[in-house]
């Protein structure tokens, strides 16, 4: 795992110049939204837990540190990484590096279950809206725990956790990965309605149960069949949707023929639907599936909870509406604040007006280089897409958001034909 070693040195941004069709192949790294619970989850157990095919990136670098501030041993060996936690050194780390990470707010189910208490920083990440954590709080305390915050940390306690029943109102992620962590190792039976049905969950339920839990996994209703201890596992976690789904757009929009491997069409079904209604070609073969495009048609998006558009995809999607002849619609209906890249395209000519949760692109087809900010991870792949495609060269600065999600993200398109340097 050097890669995030050598962006160290070779810089905080990137130049793009306008290129002609993507055309090759490549391989999809491993889901970051399904691995960071997965690392968190490795808590649950005083035996040795083995991740295979780990994306080298800086919020899985970031879980590193944390898992070994709570006192796990972690040895990376290639792109596998083995965790044992003996016993926890801490409940309650220092703020530093629990602020820079959303995902931290993830060791709160494994350590309450383990320990009886956690005192950890209301996390950080990309400041795309609002995203409390009354949802996770309400969850736990189904499970019999109590929780107070205070002086922006949370504190919640309760020995041992008991089986509930929760039904959220909202299909949050976190929330789901969360409180079911938590119900593993609580006493009884845990029932958790209106749950979220995203493909990671799924994973993250297919690795507890490799380590002896009982969970049964019914899609909006999850049941979790406390036990008494987990063991340790192997496990290789699924691949990354929002990465093939990007590169999906960008071999469409840039009139290119890209196979993708690794990759779960199933997974990317509402992405695959979308990039079909806009013209391009999707042929599925044995463990991924071809894209073929001649640029896109004007589009509209909505994004909403899975199975529906990701809200991940919806910056990337803007950018190539800014290159589809005609009137594109994006309505946003997951975050409030997920159009700081509007600005950013506008520096580079696009027609862009918002109206509260939706933005309104009058595609020219033309987009001309320019400097720009990633404004947060998606974002950032969005202004990759636009510089791919706009006439001149485009500098993207704060790339260290890109590097939080995508692993090796400009090798990937250099491989495929694009003109991407990273610059110190």
């Amino acid at each position: 795992m050097t890669n995030l070693t050598q962006s160290a040195k070779l810089g905080k941004r990137l130049k793009i110049s306008g290129c002609g069709p993507l055309c090759g192949e490549c391989e999809i790294s491993t889901s970051k939204n399904a691995v960071l619970p997965i690392l968190a989850a490795s808590l649950l157990t005083t035996e040795p837990v083995t991740i295979h095919k780990v994306p080298d990136i800086s919020d899985v670098k970031n879980m590193f540190t944390l898992l070994r501030a709570f006192g796990a041993r972690v040895n990376v060996s290639g792109s596998s990484v083995t965790i044992t936690t003996r016993s926890i050194r801490t409940t309650s780390p220092a703020a530093n590096v629990m602020e820079r990470l959303r995902a931290s707010i993830l060791f709160m189910g494994p350590l309450l279950a383990r320990e009886g208490s956690v005192t950890l920083p209301l996390p950080g990440g990309c400041r795309i809206g609002s995203r409390p954590i009354d949802l996770h709080i309400q969850g736990f305390r189904a499970l019999g725990a109590k929780s107070v915050t205070a002086n922006g940390q949370v504190l919640a306690w309760g020995h041992p956790l008991k089986g509930g029943h929760f039904s959220l109102r909202f299909p949050s992620v976190g929330a789901t990965e969360n409180i079911i962590m938590a119900a593993t190792l609580a006493q009884g039976t845990t029932v958790i309605e209106g749950a979220a049905i995203e493909p990671e969950i799924d994973d993250l339920v297919n690795f507890l149960n490799s380590m002896g839990a009982r969970i049964e996994n019914r899609k909006s209703c999850i049941i979790v069949e406390g036990v008494d201890e987990l063991s340790g596992t192997e496990y290789t976690p699924i691949s990354d949707r929002i990465e093939a789904g990007t590169l999906m757009l960008a071999a469409a929009v840039s009139g290119g023929d890209v196979q993708l491997h690794r990759a779960n069409a199933l997974h990317l079904k509402p992405i695959c639907d979308k990039l079909m209604e806009a013209g391009a070609e999707i042929f599925p073969f044995d463990g991924g599936f071809k894209v073929s495009g001649r640029g896109v048609s004007p589009m509209e998006i909505i994004s909403s909870p899975y199975p529906g558009f990701p809200t991940d995809m919806q910056a990337p999607f803007m950018a190539a509406c800014c290159f589809a002849k005609g009137k594109s619609t994006v309505n946003e209906t997951i975050f409030e604040n997920r159009f700081l890249h509007v600005d950013e395209l506008k520096k580079m000519g696009a027609d862009i007006t918002v109206d509260g949760s939706t933005a309104y692109i009058n595609g020219s087809g033309y987009l001309h280089g320019a400097e720009v900010t990633a404004t947060d991870l998606r974002a950032g792949a969005a202004l990759c897409i636009a510089g791919l495609l706009a006439e001149g060269e485009t500098i993207i600065g704060n790339i260290y958001h890109l590097d939080r999600g995508y692993e090796n993200f400009e090798d990937k398109l250099l491989k495929l034909g694009a003109n991407i340097i990273r610059m110190s």
